[in-house]
């Protein structure tokens, strides 16, 4: 009587063939370990730390001009959101690349993590202001990556059947394709793996915001300005449907910025710095800044990223401190043709220093329409120079004031080309009727905004189909800092027409028709819209 020899199962060999679904599932999941890790950490050593705000930030400063451009214009204050989304998606396809490699070759997909985790470490050491702890978030998540891809693939090869249509198989309930998977083991280790990863990534976030910045802001107190406003100038506003109101409300307020996560800084732990080609240096925490007399002022703001007929502009009252005084009070030193200021996540922008020193109402901001600073715009401090582009005055979380030449330092968007010096150049802008709009035949409200910080507006002209120009009626002057609402009344015959509009500055200078790109110191050209005539 002969005997068989029955074989032995055979024990799971990491590098046998599987399913592609399951080894890219294996990575996304180990992916997500290792981002939820990675946040966690970051919440202690600091949100600049994560590996997404980190590689965003690297992408944000990697990105060519025209890009950047395209995405400003394209999403407006989602640019940022639209990146990460990008970075996203681009993560997954690495990750589940990463999960079907380990499923054959362990040791390469092993190094998959590890690429993950030196890019994530590297971005975050290359940011401004960075520490050696910043590496650590990354390092972690590729650390607990490491660990969970290596659990999932060893659960998705937990056993490897024979021939196919083996009793074994039929037995176990394996599948029977060549290669057997123990689909509860894989979906317990997934379900953990998962689980920690949520746990992991709230727990981080948790850590995060652990600094009550929210409760800091509610607890400040703005002392009443030495220099009030006063009312707005009688005739100043107009109230018409579709035209944008004298100021802008903080949640309309346009955002344009580099800031993937909004610097979160308490208001007892914020501290200025102003040194460099200085008599003295001066540092000032927040409650000696709110000691020194202040100033109310209202302000138009614009960004130089936005086109003819945008909307990155508006109007809002501001309560800060001079610039200027705490200028002299340091004592500019000869040379100092440049104020560099810093943000708390290493931003930098070059101001003119005369434009400080000229006599115009330059300031640290701390309120904004009636409230301490938004932290989208600024809180606990930012900084305005009326009549120039935000990109060359207007830097929020303001930490570091340095006094230097404009040969010495190149900030961060003239690194990238921009101009180093950019006053706002005129610009009219026509509300209503929107573009393509329906109208009855009839008299209609043209009506919109014109603006030149710091030289005001003298008149704005409204033409139909390349006709003669029309004088708009303005709104009476409220400040040369502040735009001015218009509005002319057209008698509109049926058709299709073309409305353009132009503004002559206090200056006598109109604005040129020629369009001109915001690259590289401010869009040029005459808004126009198309609308149909019943």
């Amino acid at each position: 009587m002969r005997t068989e020899t029955v074989p032995a199962a055979a024990s799971p060999r990491l590098g046998s063939r599987a399913p592609r679904g399951l080894g890219a599932v294996a990575g996304l999941l180990a992916c997500g370990a290792a981002l939820g890790v990675a946040e966690l950490a970051a919440g202690v050593v600091g949100a600049q730390a994560s590996p997404l705000v980190a590689v965003g930030g690297s992408a944000i400063d990697a990105t060519p001009e025209w890009l950047k451009e395209f995405a400003i214009r394209t999403f407006g204050e989602r640019d940022k959101l639209v990146l990460l989304a990008g970075i996203a998606a681009v993560l997954a396809g690495f990750a589940a690349a990463v999960g079907l490699l380990a499923t054959r070759r362990p040791r390469l997909g092993l190094a998959g993590v590890a690429v993950f985790g030196a890019v994530g470490a590297a971005a975050a050491l290359l940011r401004p202001g960075a520490a050696p702890v910043d590496a650590l978030p990354s390092m972690a998540g590729a650390l607990a990556g490491a660990v969970a891809l290596t659990a999932l693939t060893r659960a998705v090869l937990s056993s490897i059947d024979g021939p196919e249509g083996d009793a074994g198989g039929e037995r176990s309930g394996l599948s029977t394709t060549g290669v057997g998977v123990d689909r509860r083991r894989l979906l317990v280790t997934g379900v953990v793996v998962a689980g920690g990863a949520v746990v992991a990534g709230v727990g981080g976030r948790v850590l995060g915001g652990r600094s009550d910045v929210g409760a800091s802001r509610a607890g400040v107190a703005i002392p009443r300005p030495a220099s009030a406003a006063g009312p707005l100038a009688e005739g100043a506003a107009i109230e018409l449907p579709g035209l944008s109101s004298f100021f802008t409300p903080n949640r309309d307020f346009y955002r344009v910025d580099t800031a993937l996560v909004v610097p979160r800084i308490a208001a007892e732990d914020w501290r200025l710095r102003v040194h460099g080609r200085v008599g003295r240096e001066l540092a000032l925490d927040f409650s000696q800044l709110l000691a020194r007399p202040l100033i109310e002022r209202d302000i138009t703001l614009s960004c130089v990223s936005n086109e003819v007929g945008g909307r990155y502009v508006g109007t809002a009252r501001w309560v800060g401190v001079p610039l200027r005084d705490l200028l002299e009070e340091a004592g500019v030193r000869p040379g100092a043709d440049q104020l560099v200021s810093r943000s708390a996540d290493g931003f930098t922008i070059g101001t003119p220093t005369a434009a400080v020193l000229d006599g115009r109402d330059a300031m640290l901001a701390v309120a904004m329409n009636g409230e301490p600073l938004p932290l989208t715009h600024g809180f606990p401090v930012r900084m305005l120079v009326p009549g120039l582009y935000g990109y060359v005055s207007a830097t929020k979380w303001l930490v570091d004031l340095e006094l230097t030449g404009f040969d010495e330092f190149d900030p961060y968007w003239v690194r990238r080309g921009w101009a180093r010096q950019a006053p706002v150049k005129t610009m009219a802008r026509i509300d209503t009727p929107r573009p393509l709009r329906r109208l009855p035949a009839g008299q209609v409200a043209v009506a919109g905004v014109a603006w030149a910080q710091h030289r005001g507006i003298r008149r704005v002209e409204v033409r139909v189909d390349g006709g003669p120009w029309r004088p708009a009626r303005l709104a009476a002057e409220h400040s040369a800092d502040t735009w001015r609402q218009w509005v002319w009344p057209w008698d509109a015959t049926s058709g299709r027409h073309t409305l353009e509009v132009r503004a002559t500055d206090g200056t006598g200078a109109t604005q040129p028709e020629d369009r001109a790109p915001p690259f590289p110191d401010g869009a040029t050209g005459w808004h126009s819209v198309v609308v149909g005539v019943a």
